[in-house]
């Protein structure tokens, strides 16, 4: 059986272990190549995770609805919501019953569902250099461009969610769930990577394999549908494996 690595245990990997060699490199569909370390993927959950505790009230058990596509900042969001203990929505849940429920949290890069969503919501810039959220923003929506830098890089850990608590519920034809223990058994026994990810792959495959390679060490490098995966980018890279779309 591979052995446990619970969120907090891989994200003191990626500050110590790989504090300064990549842990993260995303190509997006604008050009643009942006490479974060362990130490500066860890700041950005941190202070992603002080967000949520902090404005937005984040407990173990808080129904996080994570409306992003894979992108760099969607994986430090699920970091985020797994650290402080949410309870992570993906797919399509409207359609799902008891299990979905209702969201506390919706964090969303669509102008339509920040529009239609209840309770709280924030509107996340998926560009690299967007300070702040371009479109309409409603008037309890929190911009997380605007204000996430605000808050510390460092997160002092409070209470944990149980090992039976939902972690990962994916709705509509994925149909996944995951406990805290069972993510921490998904993230366990990976090799030493450097491994491609495509983000047009299924988002609970692509949070799985970024998982197990940050827990060995490795490096993950996700490429926007728009890119062209190339052998030059392969070998510019030094990948060593790719997840199947």
């Amino acid at each position: 059986m591979p052995a446990r690595i619970s969120v907090p245990t891989i994200l003191s990997t990626l500050r110590t272990r790989q504090a300064t060699s990549p842990a993260l490199i995303w190509y997006g569909p604008a050009s643009e190549r942006i490479e974060l370390s362990g130490k500066v993927l860890d700041n950005w959950v941190a202070k992603t995770s002080n967000l949520l505790v902090d404005e937005l009230d984040a407990e173990p058990g808080i129904r996080l609805r994570l409306d992003l596509p894979p992108h760099w900042k969607t994986l430090v969001w699920a970091l985020a919501a797994w650290q402080t203990g949410c309870t992570v929505l993906a797919g399509d849940v409207s359609d799902d019953g008891a299990a979905a429920g209702a969201a506390d949290v919706t964090v969303t890069s669509s102008q339509e569902v920040l529009d239609a969503a209840e309770g709280t919501v924030v509107a996340v810039a998926p560009g690299a250099l967007e300070l702040r959220w371009s479109g309409g923003l409603p008037t309890a929506a929190v911009d997380y461009a605007a204000e996430v830098r605000s808050y510390a890089d460092t997160y002092l850990a409070g209470e944990e969610a149980g090992e039976s608590y939902t972690a990962l519920h994916c709705g509509g034809g994925q149909g996944l769930t995951l406990t805290y223990a069972q993510l921490a058994e998904a993230a366990g026994g990976g090799p030493l990577q450097t491994l491609l990810v495509p983000a047009a792959a299924d988002l609970p495959a692509v949070l799985a394999a970024a998982l197990r390679t940050w827990a060995a060490g490795g490096t993950v490098v996700l490429a926007a549908p728009e890119v062209e995966i190339t052998e030059r980018l392969i070998a510019a890279e030094k990948i060593t494996a790719r997840l199947e779309e």
